[in-house]
């Protein structure tokens, strides 16, 4: 059966009629909203079958139309809106003409059998329910162009005289705003149970990833006059990490030196990995990998193709990954302008600094430590820190060779700092700090005597020795080897034999640090800091440092190399920087610039712990720092340094430094 649409089959069978029907010229009327056939509202006149058609109405002559008139710019059409104005759409006419034409051709075809009288009755029903809709559609329309000019037509809202208009918004602000929306975003998913937050496990919305790589050149350069004939320049560290060395050894070959004279350039690649754990009601935790050569404290870098034996790389060979941080850490305010910190584990150093004097940029400190922030006034606060932090703790087995076990050899760091931070003018911010640091049992100590027949024999000190140095520290032997007459094993032929020596530290180590710092920032975002720091060892005895008739008298830091002590306990350092701190860089272009000086005698600080590049790390070296860094994008960057370090104590050692740096944080 062919099925045809109803307004096909209406055209098709309207045809024939149509050539009959005159000409009507439809009035002028505003154009519809919506082209919709709208039927008449009035019933159609019923036809009857056979009853002849009525004569179609006689057309109106047609006006001869009026030449136009003149344009004046009152003339121009208005211009077309979106909406129509409001009032355009009036109540719906009964009928026009047009749809009388429709309703009668309708009913001739009727008459002519070519359309029952259900099929046309339908037809106009359906006309009729399709203008009721058109017709409500269009008074909705109207509606809304109504609400739209009496909104217009409202006065401006008077400005709410409590209002702040800001113009810039530092970026640290916008990162902190957006923060804390995803924070709350992520509360409100979780809490109603969003479409796919829910079957998200939980631990991966409290944990946050981050990281950075680095890739660094440096080229260590070594000017002439340094000594690299005489081994005035032990490696104090290479002898207490290996087996003991034997001063008399029959060889005559020197103890391990550190390179004083050739110069290195080296590719060094640092890559750090970690996550901050939320684990909600004041608590979180924080674990950081990262690369490194060996376990140092002081550096995670891993120079590319080193073939060291204390370090791994060369031929390709893969490299490590180490435990750099792992903490818990609780964090409380007491009350609404103090905040409690707590930290249990290996974490940052939590104290202040403005220089890497005392503490390198790497060093992680294991332990306890705390933190109380209290506020005072809106410009002015404190803050105190403090902690217990285990350096050492002797192997469960040591001595491993002995039937009887050496008591454990346990050394601590207990530190303190107090601080304050307040504002001198709306542009300038001072910070500054005193602090106090008490090493337990880091100097070496003298063992009892014995007569070791091989280096495999343990003194009873052995542990007191430090297991990392850089360089720079004064030390003296530890082990009380008693001159025996006879071979080994019984004896040492009256101590020309069987040396096998290790070195401790020749001091203690009890130091007053002040820190301080000044920032600028009537030039934001560029800001200007001026940075100090003083430190004073007022452990050091130096009665005992000179005093070289005692059998573990000092072996290095004595003038023209075998004179008097030459060392000394202080250290201190000032600076300026311009710009950002690098670690706030947020944006391309971001720039800092830094100038500094640094007098850091022998044992004002531990050697270990010092900066690891200035001088080639550790102590007895003063000199300067220039630093340059830009960022490339928001979260990369380029650094470039120059370092002058001259050796203050002892023969010449001058050593200049030049690094590159690219770094990528994500």
């Amino acid at each position: 059966m062919l099925i045809l649409r109803r307004s096909s089959l209406l055209f098709l069978l309207a045809l024939p009629v149509v050539a009959q029907v005159p000409e009507l010229k439809e009035p002028d009327l505003p154009m519809p909203l919506l082209a919709e056939v709208t039927p008449a509202k009035t019933a159609a006149p019923q036809m009857k079958e056979g009853a002849p058609a009525a004569p179609p109405p006689t057309p109106a002559p047609t006006p001869s139309p009026a030449p136009p008139p003149a344009s004046t710019g009152a003339d121009l059409p208005p211009p077309i809106s979106l909406l129509p104005e409001p009032g355009a759409i009036q109540s719906r006419p009964q009928a026009t003409a047009t749809e009388s034409v429709v309703v009668n051709l309708i009913n001739k075809l009727v008459e002519r059998g070519a359309l029952t009288k259900a099929d046309a009755a339908d037809l106009v029903k359906s006309a009729e329910q399709e203008a009721q809709m058109a017709q409500a559609q269009a008074q909705t329309l109207a509606e809304t162009q109504a609400a739209v000019a009496a909104q217009s037509a409202l006065p401006p809202l008077a400005p709410d005289q409590e209002e702040v208009r800001v113009t810039y918004i530092p970026e640290a602000v916008k990162e902190e705003i957006r923060s804390q929306l995803r924070s709350e975003i992520m509360a409100d998913s979780r809490s109603q149970k969003w479409a796919g937050v829910a079957d998200i496990p939980d631990w991966t919305r409290r944990t946050g990833l981050f990281g950075d790589i680095r890739m660094r050149y440096d080229n260590f350069m070594f000017p002439s006059g340094n000594d690299s004939l005489t081994g005035a320049f032990p490696n104090f560290n290479a002898i207490n990490t290996g087996a003991p060395f034997d001063l008399t050894n029959t060889a005559g070959t020197l103890p391990p030196q550190i390179n004083v004279n050739q110069d290195r350039d080296r590719y060094r690649l640092r890559m750090r990995l970690g996550f901050d754990i939320d684990l909600e009601d004041g608590f979180t935790a924080g674990i950081r990998m990262a690369t490194g050569a060996n376990n140092s404290p002081v550096s995670t870098n891993q120079t590319l193709g080193s073939a060291n034996a204390n370090s791994t790389g060369g031929n390709f060979s893969k490299y490590e990954l180490w435990v750099d941080r792992a903490f818990i850490q609780y964090e409380a305010s007491y009350h609404e302008h103090g905040k409690l910190l707590v930290w249990l584990g290996r974490f940052d150093n939590p104290f202040m600094t403005s220089s890497q004097i005392m503490w390198d940029e790497d060093v992680g400190l294991d332990g306890i430590a705390f933190k109380v922030n209290q506020g005072w006034t809106p410009g002015f606060s404190t803050f105190l820190t403090a902690g217990a932090f285990p350096v050492f703790n002797s192997a469960f087995n040591f001595g491993d060779n002995n039937t009887s076990k050496t008591e454990s050899y346990n050394k601590y760091l207990l530190a303190a700092q107090f601080g304050v931070s307040f504002k001198i003018t709306d542009d300038i911010e001072v910070k500054s700090s005193l602090a106090y640091y008490d090493w337990q049992k880091m100097e070496g100590r003298f063992s009892s005597p014995f007569v070791p027949a091989s280096a495999n024999d343990a003194g009873s000190t052995d542990e007191s020795r430090p297991l990392f140095a850089q360089k720079g520290n004064t030390y003296r032997p530890i082990r009380n080897i008693t001159a025996t007459p006879g071979a080994a094993p019984g004896g040492n032929l009256g101590g020309t034999i069987n040396q096998f020596q290790y070195f401790g530290l020749a001091t203690k180590f009890r130091q007053l640090a002040w820190t301080g710092r000044v920032d600028f920032n009537h030039y934001e975002p560029v800001q200007i800091s001026l940075l100090g720091e003083f430190i004073k060892n007022i452990g050091l005895d130096k009665a005992a440092m000179n005093d070289l008739a005692r059998r573990d008298a000092v072996v290095n830091n004595r003038a023209g190399g075998n004179g008097a002590w030459d060392g000394g306990d202080t250290a201190w350092y000032m600076g300026i920087n311009i710009g950002k701190a690098i670690t706030a860089f947020d944006k391309k272009g971001d720039w800092a610039l830094g100038l500094g000086y640094r007098h850091v005698e022998s044992d004002a600080v531990i050697d270990g712990f010092t900066d690891s590049v200035f001088g080639f790390g550790g102590t007895n070296m003063e000199g300067y720092t220039l630093n340059a860094a830009m960022a490339l994008s928001k979260r990369t960057w380029v650094r470039m340094a120059y370092m002058s370090a001259d050796q203050i104590a002892g023969p010449q050692l001058r050593t200049d430094v030049f690094l590159f740096d690219f770094t990528a944080k994500f």
